[in-house]
């Protein structure tokens, strides 16, 4: 089934590639129509999933594939893993709906952004460290094309950078991998094998050094401070689908690796320097908001939002490696709450990409100073842009604001120090608030006097990612109830 969801997308690809005759309205169709069944594929894993009695995987296959170094096709997923498939399916599908009047090379772009689909699919999914690092090099391929390809402004020069920074980040992480093979005895490179041998637990000078290079290439593509330069270039020069996979999904690849392979095959190691990685997150997310707060460009501004709202899973993750007595049940709190963040950030900041797109798209820019009473012309992209402002800086009933509430009362109840952090939610606010106000209200002016309201394939997507968001806030034990026991299970191994 695994095996099915992720190869699907690059069999399809693989035809679009071939068929260079194929129409464009052909193209366009089928890149939607495989995402629909992909999504109807993680729907059918979703509802069959039941969390294993021994916290172990689910749906779980595993092949022969590089024997010699102890590196097996194992692929499964948990609590940890399924909400970032389903994450990863429904923004791909938005992303295809978004894109069907797109004329600039619709073959192309649809066998790209499945291409890159199963290269997001395979790494959630990965249970072996080269499968995982295969699938991660492999997504910098795929969004380095669909940033140079299809950008605009300076979008060789962003890609460019993007390839750069997230290519190095990518041998950093090898290097930790290849020190936690070396470990290990015997060695091998499966994830869960590692996680119950936790090689270097007697170690803690080598433990630091293996945890360093794992981190440092996580973080880069998480982006944190100071790893996160790429990030604004990267997003403002990106078309509005490339934006919205980079921030709903690519960045979520550097924060599921803290939790799937840094905290629990590192434990000691993440125990000895979870100050460290509090400490940065703490920054992320007041840096994040206070430049995202002097932004006059709107995407820019997203997207500096994004590294405060991957401040607060780093504020959460460094929370949970700070063992107190008494604080096993907050560090749980925190963790769960760190990958509903993930799901939150990806459908939110997706939404707001996309409609930051609708700018570029009908006049070229997204410079604030050139709209005013947008809200007139386009009351649709109005109403959706203030639903997405809203939920992004985690007001009750969106899904920000539970996983928010969860990070902060889970860190708190660890660490007196997370509550640094609780500041980003008032300058997020600020931004948002003033952002709108500078496009949207008072009277008509600039380039929004006759600016054209949202269209149906840019209202279905937005609104249904909002929807989703929504519904999350409303009815949130589902997905609580999915991730928590794997959250229990890591922070066990971390304590251990």
């Amino acid at each position: 089934m695994l095996s099915l969801i992720v190869f699907l997308p690059l069999a399809a690809a693989v035809v679009l590639g071939a068929a260079r005759a194929l129409p464009d309205a052909v193209s366009r169709w089928t890149w939607l129509g495989v995402t629909v069944a992909e999504l109807a594929l993680v729907a059918v894993l979703v509802a069959g999933y039941d969390t294993p009695p021994d916290g172990g995987l689910a749906w779980e296959e595993r092949l022969r594939w590089i024997p010699s170094v102890g590196s097996s096709y194992h692929v499964g997923v948990d609590g940890l893993s399924l909400p970032l498939v389903a994450l990863t399916a429904v923004v791909f599908c938005a992303c295809a709906v978004h894109a069907l009047k797109d004329a600039r090379r619709p073959r192309a772009q649809a066998a790209l952004f499945l291409f890159l689909q199963s290269t997001c699919l395979g790494l959630f999914v990965a249970q072996d460290l080269i499968l995982f690092f295969v699938f991660f090099d492999l997504s910098i391929v795929g969004m380095y094309f669909v940033i140079a390809g299809w950008g605009h402004g300076g979008a060789a020069r962003s890609a460019l950078k993007f390839f750069l920074y997230t290519f190095l980040g990518s041998l950093a992480l090898l290097v930790g991998f290849i020190g936690l093979y070396l470990a290990a005895d015997p060695h091998t490179f499966d994830i869960p094998e590692l996680v119950a041998a936790a090689p270097l637990a007697d170690d803690a000078v080598a433990g630091a050094w293996v945890l360093g290079a794992i981190l440092l290439g996580l973080a880069v593509k998480t982006p944190t401070v100071p790893f996160h330069t790429w990030l604004p270039p990267a997003h403002t020069d990106a078309p509005a689908i490339g934006s919205a996979v980079l921030a709903g999904i690519l960045l979520k690849m550097g924060t599921y690796g803290f939790v799937r392979i840094a905290m629990p095959a590192l434990p000691d190691a993440w125990q000895a320097w979870a100050w460290v990685v509090l400490t940065v997150g703490v920054v992320s997310v007041l840096y994040g908001a206070l430049v995202a707060l002097a932004q006059t460009d709107v995407k820019r501004m997203i997207a500096y939002t994004s590294v405060n709202h991957m401040g607060y899973v780093l504020v959460a993750v460094g929370a949970a490696g700070v063992v107190a007595d008494g604080a096993q049940e907050a560090r749980e709190l925190a963790v769960t709450g760190a990958v509903t963040q993930m799901v939150s950030h990806g459908l939110i900041t997706s939404a707001l990409f996309l409609l930051a797109g609708v700018l570029h798209d009908r006049v070229g820019s997204y410079a604030m100073a050139d709209f005013g009473g947008l809200a007139a012309p386009a009351p649709r992209y109005a109403g959706l842009f203030a639903v997405g402002a809203f939920a992004s800086l985690g007001l009750p009933a969106f899904s920000g604001f539970v996983a928010e509430f969860q990070i902060f009362a889970g860190s708190i109840g660890a660490t007196w120090f997370a509550v640094l952090a609780v500041p980003g939610i008032l300058l997020t606010a600020a931004l948002f608030l003033r952002a709108y106000q500078r496009l949207f209200t008072g009277p008509t002016a600039g380039r929004a006097e006759g600016f054209p309201d949202l269209r149906t394939h840019e209202l279905l997507p937005v609104g249904g990612l909002l929807l989703l968001s929504l519904l999350i806030g409303v009815v949130p034990w589902p997905l609580l109830d999915l991730i928590a026991p794997a959250a229990e299970t890591v922070v066990g191994l971390v304590s251990r």
